[in-house]
């Protein structure tokens, strides 16, 4: 998540943030915002395949820093995609540019793609480390902000919605969470920094009811997106409240929207009363024949604001206290995981992307910084993805056939470019391979199809992959009495035979 424009906002504005001396602390970090912002502040590697060891080495002196001023951190993962499907459009438009991204890093130019590896390593050296974590089963922000308002404690992250939740504790900016600069006495050390709260950036709009900030951050646009009607909505509120030096402000003209907006809502003292007026202004817009349409707009409105409606007491509480069952998540669908996947994917160790293959059918693959000519480096493995979506949707109504079998021979392509009228020798080679590879196994009832997203030249392309269902069912919920090994060794271990019988 992130609301446009409200980082470079808060942060040209010095009253929003306190300096604060940061020491004897629970501290509820953004695992993803953490290990991005580590990685590329640091000039580490991105052009090479990733440099895995100086990027242990600076998580590892990060939690020591934290360590010596006797903070403890917990750190939330988030998991896979949102079940809702909102923030999809953000999502594809965000891996369309990381393609370009890589492209250009390919080239000795600029860009941000992180090594593949890195979120596994950062993992690996928390548990190395004993630091409590979790994956969370989708996005962490909520679940990040809820655990942060129970507890009493502040955010680390980098995310802008953060300006938004109501967290009594306070966000600390990632920017400014100076953890290489320790200062104090040995006993006594702290990490300067500064911290927001809302109550803050009330005070600068005299004192507007902090529950409006969600109505600013749903106008304003944020990564689930606005209403189709919110950019009227602006532009009437640009010319009728905004031009009139409306709300608590103090008369000037605003220097950007969100300040515009934010000093209209505050001449509301409820939000009752701001939506009212959304839906005043709306119908002296489209005229008393669109009621239903403005009515619509209000209740749009009010439901993307309950994305920052945060609860006193959070589900992840008990997980880090011991003894609680790993969350389910919101969906149907993930409360079907076995109880042993259902644990590794807590624990970090099941990724994402067998989370949104279980619960969406669909998956994203990542560019990394390669020859854009030639075919994806995903497709190398496309057999052994297939191999892993039969196991886990096995139980989706796909049936094997008598001879479900994989042919591997011809897997490795060849070079040439990709996508042009066919996809070029090398994607060609790679694609008839996994047709190949799914032909083998006709016979189901109803095949079942992973929907993937892969770089085709430098486009994002869907591509439709078949799930290869093993012959014998694969019994997920017994790993967990598996006690000889670790339950993420049994995962892999069961995996790895099972797409070995395939390939006899």
């Amino acid at each position: 998540m992130g609301v446009q424009g409200l980082t470079t906002y808060v942060e040209s504005n010095t009253n929003f943030l306190q300096d604060v001396r940061f020491r004897d602390s629970r501290l509820v970090i953004d695992g993803c915002s953490l290990y991005f912002r580590l990685y590329f502040n640091h000039g580490l590697d991105q052009q090479h395949g990733g440099d895995y060891d100086a990027f242990a080495c600076l998580l590892t002196q990060f939690l020591s820093a934290l360590a010596a001023c006797n903070i403890q951190p917990y750190v939330l993962l988030d998991g896979g995609m949102d079940p809702s499907d909102k923030k999809f459009p953000t999502l594809r438009q965000r891996l369309q540019s990381k393609i370009k991204e890589a492209d250009s890093l390919s080239h000795g130019r600029g860009g941000s793609v992180l090594p593949i590896l890195v979120r596994k390593v950062f993992v690996q050296v928390l548990v190395q480390r004993g630091i409590p974590l979790i994956q969370c089963p989708a996005e962490a922000d909520w679940d990040i902000a809820c655990l942060a308002r129970q507890w009493n404690c502040p955010v680390l992250t980098n995310d802008s919605d953060f300006y938004i939740f109501d967290l009594p504790a306070g966000y600390l900016p990632l920017r400014f969470f100076q953890w290489t600069n320790l200062n104090g006495k040995a006993s006594q050390r702290y990490v300067p920094s500064r911290c927001y709260t809302t109550n803050n950036l009330c005070r600068r709009f005299g004192g507007m009811n902090r529950e409006l900030l969600p109505l600013c951050a749903v106008l304003t646009g944020n990564d689930y997106g606005a209403p189709k009607e919110a950019e009227t909505l602006l532009a009437l509120i640009d010319g009728r409240a905004l031009g009139r030096g409306g709300g608590r402000g103090r008369g000037r003209a605003p220097a950007s929207r969100i300040e515009g907006i934010l000093n209209w809502l505050s001449s509301f003292p409820s939000v009752a009363e701001a939506l009212e007026e959304v839906s005043r202004l709306m119908d002296g817009e489209a005229g008393a024949g669109k009621r239903a349409q403005k009515c619509g707009l209000s209740a749009q409105l009010w439901a993307a604001m309950q994305e920052y409606n945060i609860k006193a007491q959070s589900s992840l509480a008990p997980w880090f206290s011991g003894g609680a069952l790993a969350p389910r998540g919101k969906t149907s669908a993930l409360a079907q995981l076995p109880e042993c996947l259902s644990l590794a994917a807590a624990q970090g160790q099941l990724p994402p992307l067998a989370l949104d293959a279980f619960v969406m059918q669909r998956v994203l693959l990542f560019p990394q910084v390669e020859n854009s000519k030639l075919a994806s480096s995903h497709c190398s493995s496309t057999a052994i993805r297939q191999a892993v979506y039969g196991i886990l949707l096995q139980g989706s109504g796909a049936q094997p056939s008598k001879e479900a079998h994989v042919q591997m021979q011809g897997i490795r392509g060849g070079r040439g470019r990709g996508g042009r009228g066919g996809g070029g020798r090398g994607q060609q080679g790679m694609n008839e391979a996994a047709k190949a590879a799914a032909a083998q196994s006709h016979g189901f009832s109803s095949p079942v199809f992973v929907e993937e997203y892969d770089r085709l030249d430098l486009n994002l392309k869907k591509n439709q992959v078949e799930a290869i269902i093993p012959r014998n069912r694969v019994y997920l919920d017994g790993l967990s009495q598996v006690n000889a090994f670790p339950t993420i060794n049994s995962i892999a271990g069961c995996l790895f035979t099972s797409w070995c019988t395939m390939l006899k």
